[in-house]
């Protein structure tokens, strides 16, 4: 490694590239840092560290029975995905709009509901009556 003796050189190449970038590359990034930058610097850590508090809490595990399971999964009320008419489990998306409005999965809803929605709204099922 060749030393450079130029006592000047450090000079030099700031000048260098401040005439290529402009004057503010060779500036000392703290010259720009006033009291209020760093109370907005201040609130923006305490944002981020609540948000990863959060996420952690939201992934935290806990043993059951020998396995670690997701805290939020044992905190979120179980949804029902079993269509009660046929029993069949389901997890398209396009079921649960019908289970939430009708009480039964899309193809149940074609093959019993469609067209008789007044019946099924005053209690009709197929397995509690005739399947006319």
């Amino acid at each position: 490694m060749k030393k450079n003796k130029d006592p000047n050189y450090i000079a030099k190449l700031e000048k260098a590239i401040a005439e290529k970038y402009g004057h503010t590359t060779i500036q000392n990034p703290m010259s720009f840092w006033d009291d209020e930058k760093e109370e907005l610097h201040k609130e923006q850590i305490a944002k981020l560290k609540e948000k990863q508090n959060k996420l952690d809490e939201q992934n935290e595990k806990v043993e059951v029975n020998g396995v670690l399971i997701s805290k939020k999964l044992l905190n979120r009320e179980s949804e029902n995905r079993a269509c009660p008419v046929c029993s069949i489990y389901s997890f398209n998306p396009k079921d649960d709009v019908y289970m939430k409005k009708f009480e039964c999965c899309y193809k149940c809803w074609v093959q019993w509901v469609e067209e008789r929605e007044e019946r099924w709204k005053t209690g009709w099922r197929p397995n509690n009556g005739n399947n006319t």
